[in-house]
């Protein structure tokens, strides 16, 4: 990655670090707290591609080699579920598992886009432009479950102390275990294809890369070779050659 190129990968990672850090606490103003938001995989999964933008920024700026691209994905994936699932899921109408939205304020409205919109469009744009391709393998879109297969976990058994569920579709109060059993294996199924999505876009591009027109640099002559002297002689490609004298011929023994 040339010095440009690091800049600006630089500059994405620190917007989406920014973001995450406005979206938390522009909607902490509202009536949830800090504390009340963590059990929202919307929170946590932003928390993560945050983490990971800073240490990404960090390592750009020290012209170190890019975090692991399995990593990477992997944080990637989690942000876009939770733009995916709010857009689709959560806060559209036609849904089953559609949630009211409440009366936010202007300042929570705003916070809640950045976590839902803002921070996966600007995680996926820096997946795409700044990732190293061809390294992603398709046993990594299994691999990536395990968080929200954890996350499930999470809540189930939260919901058994508190009685409360951060989401319709793994509420086990409403729907009971079957339920949930048949929402989730849905989920899963739906993430893991989103996750080989990932995968068949990581080698295209690689792909795409590979047959891209060679760098103008090395097409470029070199500005900096001295040019040649008019005064040098120079061969004269139109000239016919000399003719080569025959050999001489020896005797035989």
């Amino acid at each position: 990655m040339n010095l440009r190129r690091r800049r600006l990968a630089v500059a994405f990672r620190l917007a989406i670090v920014i973001s995450v850090l406005a979206g938390i606490v522009l909607t902490a103003l509202g009536p949830a707290t800090v504390t009340g938001l963590l059990p929202y995989f919307t929170i946590q999964s932003n928390l993560a591609v945050g983490l990971f933008a800073g240490y990404a920024a960090w390592r750009a700026g020290q012209s170190r080699p890019e975090p692991p691209s399995a990593l990477k994905g992997a944080v990637t994936l989690y942000i876009t579920i939770t733009g995916v699932v709010y857009h689709l899921v959560l806060a559209n109408p036609a849904s089953p598992f559609a949630m009211a939205q409440p009366d936010r304020g202007p300042a929570e409205a705003v916070g809640n886009q950045f976590l839902h919109t803002v921070v996966p469009l600007l995680a996926l744009a820096d997946w795409t432009l700044f990732d190293e391709r061809g390294r992603l393998r398709l046993r990594y879109a299994a691999w990536w479950l395990t968080f929200p297969l954890a996350y499930l976990g999470f809540a189930l058994v939260r919901g058994l102390i508190v009685h409360r569920y951060p989401y319709p579709f793994v509420d086990a109060g409403q729907l009971g275990y079957a339920g949930v059993t048949v929402s989730a294996v849905f989920f899963a199924v739906a993430f893991w294809l989103l996750g080989l999505l990932f995968v068949g876009v990581d080698r295209a591009l690689a792909r795409w890369g590979a047959t891209s027109t060679p760098d103008r640099d090395a097409l470029t002559p070199d500005r900096d070779a001295p040019a040649p002297d008019p005064d040098t002689p120079t061969p004269d490609r139109d000239a016919p050659a000399e003719p080569t004298p025959p050999p001489p011929v020896g005797r035989s023994a």
